[in-house]
């Protein structure tokens, strides 16, 4: 299973509201450590949310590395044969300099 921030982001949202009223709660009793925790996770978890908007999905980023191996892989193709035919060009160049060259001596 993958992760996926767009279904955390709103889970993430309504744990930091609920432990900001825990938090408001919690100070109003005698514990002051209670409210404190609240008030921590509170932050916590609205980092996390800040975290995961910001971020770009994980399936996006793969998908986009996919896209460059294939592009990648296309242009080695096609560069092997552009260099097959520069060589074959070559050795029909070298054929007809050597029948020039052959022909006069006769």
């Amino acid at each position: 299973m993958t992760f996926k921030p767009a279904i955390w982001y709103p889970i993430a949202l309504v744990l930091t509201a609920i432990n900001l009223a825990g938090a408001g709660f919690a100070a109003g009793t005698t514990e002051p450590w209670h409210a404190t925790i609240h008030a921590v996770l509170a932050l916590g978890f609205g980092l996390w949310a800040q975290r995961l908007r910001r971020a770009p999905g994980g399936s996006d980023v793969e998908a986009r590395l996919e896209a460059l191996e294939a592009e990648v892989s296309k242009q080695r193709q096609e560069l092997t044969e552009a260099q097959e035919r520069l060589d074959f060009t070559e050795r029909l160049l070298a054929q007809g300099r050597e029948a020039r060259r052959v022909g006069p001596e006769r």
